[in-house]
């Protein structure tokens, strides 16, 4: 018979190898980007060359592309995680005619491929005179961000206690009352489970700004480190250091709001 003690230490073996696995791609990119650049280059700081980061930023002009990209993220999110609060809402606590069929025509924007529209999308666009603008990139991941936020923050709340609801209602509030006062600071962890999920995504789309801004005036981080890598092919320094620098917003974000992620994930926040 196995031991509390015996259960916990192999427990822990076999989250250390799974971390193992997990890190072990990450660190062999971070000992790439800090690996010398040339076998005639100096021994550098213990042996290590951080001056690879400077290098790629400065020749890949990844201060432009970041900005951008972090530019088209903070607005995709803004918009798509409050009009998928809204939208869940209403999916989640009310009912109206048509209610059923509506919310399947959400879905839509989850099981159409991008691949699939990005071609009409970019003609209509075009007819609009939006391409090469900031919209012409954040709108269609807007709502392919509502799509699957919708879908999200309405299982949330079709979990949430009807008694809650109902007791706020006696009291005198109004439904907007009980959305933004009561049930959105009880779903903070399902609120920034959207939120990462809807930032990653923005963040590292590649298609749609390729696409959609053909001069190149709005070109993100991950197409930056495309051409940055057709101009690069053998400095593998250079390329793992460029890696580094446009994964680093994501990694970020996660770092802050990991513990809510987490715990957003865990409680299952798409169930019905």
């Amino acid at each position: 018979m196995i031991t509390s003690g015996t259960e916990r230490a192999l427990n822990y073996l076999i989250l250390i190898v799974f971390a193992a696995f997990a890190l072990a791609p990450i660190v062999t990119v971070l000992a790439a980007a800090l690996s010398p650049q040339s076998a005639a280059a100096s021994p550098g700081i213990l042996g290590l060359h951080p001056e690879n980061f400077v290098d790629a930023w400065t020749e890949g002009e990844f201060s432009r592309y970041l900005r951008t990209s972090l530019l088209v993220s903070v607005t995709v999110v803004s918009v798509a995680v409050v009009a998928s609060i809204l939208s869940g809402f209403a999916f989640g606590t009310m009912r109206f005619a048509g209610s059923r069929a509506l919310f399947y025509l959400f879905l839509l924007g989850i099981m159409v491929p991008t691949e699939a529209i990005v071609v009409p999308l970019f003609y209509d666009l075009r007819d609009l005179g939006l391409t090469n603008t900031l919209w012409a990139v954040a709108l269609p991941q807007i709502a392919q961000s509502i799509a699957f936020g919708t879908y999200w923050m309405r299982a949330y709340f079709r979990t949430s206690p009807p008694s809650l609801i109902e007791a706020a209602t006696l009291d005198g509030a109004s439904p907007r009352r009980v959305l933004w006062s009561i049930l959105v600071p009880i779903g903070r962890p399902a609120v920034m489970t959207l939120t990462v999920l809807a930032f990653m995504w923005t963040w590292n789309e590649f298609l749609i700004p390729l696409v959609m801004s053909p001069n190149g005036e709005f070109r993100t981080a991950p197409l930056a480190l495309a051409i940055f890598k057709g101009q690069h092919v053998q400095a593998t320094a250079l390329l793992a250091a460029a890696a580094v620098l446009v994964a680093l917003p994501v990694v970020i974000l996660y770092l802050f709001a990991q513990r809510s992620f987490i715990r957003g994930m865990l409680e299952g926040a798409v169930r019905e």
